[in-house]
């Protein structure tokens, strides 16, 4: 009984996570790609065919043969959505390179911590989530603005003659995501630097490296892990960010996020900015299944 009773626990552990992926993934991507099969159409819901379940097996295969893929041919004669793709990634990987940056000397920081006053450091990072984000992206309005606290403070100790225009431009969306998703480049990054020996980089500088070079031999290529799952916790939802462009970028600001809720809200076009959404799904699984790949080396190195 009690070896039947561990049989079902274990068969829970892996049923469960699967089941929230099919329940939480599977079936709205699915639908999501359905209705980017689907027309554009001035009904409730705004698409057709709409399945109808009282015309049997005949009506459902009739309403299968209108779906089309005119709506992903659509996206690629329009330039404004490939504008759009770009622009995301090339925000988000300078976000990222910036989070990086900053992330990476924070992190190595509190590892070198002593240990009793690693808990309250990591307090620190962790802090601004227990603010909404909303607010805290709405604060760097009143911060950026030109009559806002950043040009308060350099115009009272003389830096600047006048305000700088730094609200509604790109780099205040880059201020804005580096701010907001720094925690989530610290944290991975601390996690591989804790559980490094660091008996290692004292080997390294007893055989006659310098710190900086023990550093780049030794520490930086432990810590990789770390930087790699910091960079994708990053970059993935800076794709698809659209609050933080919202209220931060100006009307000349292109990003998907953007592009997407124009689409859904104003046009009401749910089959394209389903589409778009479908691509920007198939160009985020690129990064994902490229750092699987080097976990999957790095374990098998491990072993």
């Amino acid at each position: 009984m009690a070896k039947l009773a561990s049989a079902l626990v274990s068969r829970l552990v892996i049923i469960i996570p699967y089941a929230w992926l099919l329940f939480f993934f599977l079936i709205p991507f699915f639908i999501v790609f359905r209705i980017s099969l689907s027309q554009t159409a001035v009904a409730m819901p705004p698409y057709m065919p709409v399945f109808d379940l009282a015309g049997g097996l005949s009506g459902i295969m009739e309403k299968l043969g209108e779906f089309s893929l005119d709506n992903y041919v659509w996206l690629t004669e329009d330039v404004l959505y490939f504008n759009a793709y770009v622009s995301s990634v090339v925000i988000a990987a300078i976000s990222t390179f910036l989070t990086l940056l900053i992330g990476y000397p924070i992190a190595y920081g509190m590892a070198k911590a002593p240990r009793s006053l690693r808990p309250t450091l990591l307090m620190i990072v962790i802090l601004p989530f227990w603010t909404s984000f909303l607010i805290r992206v709405y604060a760097w309005i009143a911060i950026l603005k030109p009559e806002g606290l950043l040009n308060q403070v350099l115009s009272a100790v003389g830096l600047i003659d006048q305000p700088l225009i730094i609200l509604n431009t790109n780099l205040a969306i880059y201020i804005g995501i580096v701010y907001s998703y720094l925690p989530f480049m610290v944290l991975p990054i601390y996690s591989a630097l804790e559980k490094m020996d660091h008996s290692l980089t004292e080997a390294a500088q007893d055989l006659g490296c310098t710190p900086a070079a023990a550093f780049w031999r030794v520490t930086f290529p432990l810590s990789l892990p770390g930087v790699v799952a910091g960079c994708l916790l990053v970059f993935i939802p800076a794709v698809g960010e659209f609050v933080i462009p919202d209220l931060l970028g100006g009307s000349e600001t292109l990003m998907i996020g953007k592009t997407l809720w124009s689409e859904f809200n104003s046009n009401r076009d749910w089959p394209v900015s389903s589409a778009v959404a479908i691509i920007l799904l198939m160009i985020l699984v690129i990064p994902i299944v490229y750092f699987q790949n080097i976990q999957a080396k790095a374990d098998g190195e491990e072993r």
